[in-house]
């Protein structure tokens, strides 16, 4: 079983396999590995709980911004043939792709948009093998928010790789793509 460090790499896992991970823990399969991860530390999930609700309001609910989203906080996503089960910290579809939320555990359809909070203990799977993953299942926008470095990454799929659109450090006001027709503050997503 990997541990998130490595271990158990070249074995081929099946999603049965995330059925023992405690829920104490997050369970992934990323590229045939069971990466199991302690659940987030509190500035991993402040980040993500601010991230999330900057969201809700103009994106998902369409109150005082565009709508036009669904926003859904740690969903599994699993994509066809691929054997993958992952869980980025948020997701995003585009209101067109995806009109209703279905009733499931798992996704299918891969999300216009994945913010995933970095954290010692993921940065080598998120900025690794995830991002490969998203890549594959054709996910446009991945952000990387590192709250202990008070940064903000923006990538863009282009041509099936990943460019580096835009950086953001500090606690500056910025308009983020996909998500730049209302300001984000970032010193939200860092405070304590």
């Amino acid at each position: 079983m990997g541990d998130g460090n490595g271990s158990g790499k070249g074995k081929s896992v099946s999603y049965a396999a995330l059925e023992d991970v405690p829920p104490t823990k997050v369970g992934e399969i990323i590229e045939g590995e069971l990466v199991v991860s302690p659940r987030p530390a509190s500035p991993h999930a402040r980040a993500a709980t601010k991230l999330g609700g900057w969201l809700d309001g103009p994106f998902d609910e369409g109150s005082n911004g565009p709508g036009g989203w669904v926003i859904l906080y740690e969903p599994e996503l699993r994509f066809a043939g691929t054997g993958d089960a992952l869980v980025p910290d948020l997701a995003g579809w585009r209101r067109e792709r995806m009109p209703r939320i279905p009733n499931t555990p798992v996704f299918s359809l891969a999300p216009d948009w994945i913010g995933e909070v970095l954290s010692p203990s993921t940065y080598r799977w998120d900025r690794g093998p995830k991002m490969r993953v998203y890549a594959r299942a054709g996910v446009e926008w991945l952000w990387f928010i590192d709250p202990l470095a008070e940064g903000l990454e923006i990538h863009r799929l282009q041509d099936g790789q990943w460019r580096l659109h835009e950086v953001h450090l500090g606690s500056g006001t910025v308009n983020a793509v996909p998500f730049d027709a209302v300001p984000l503050n970032l010193g939200r997503l860092w405070s304590r």
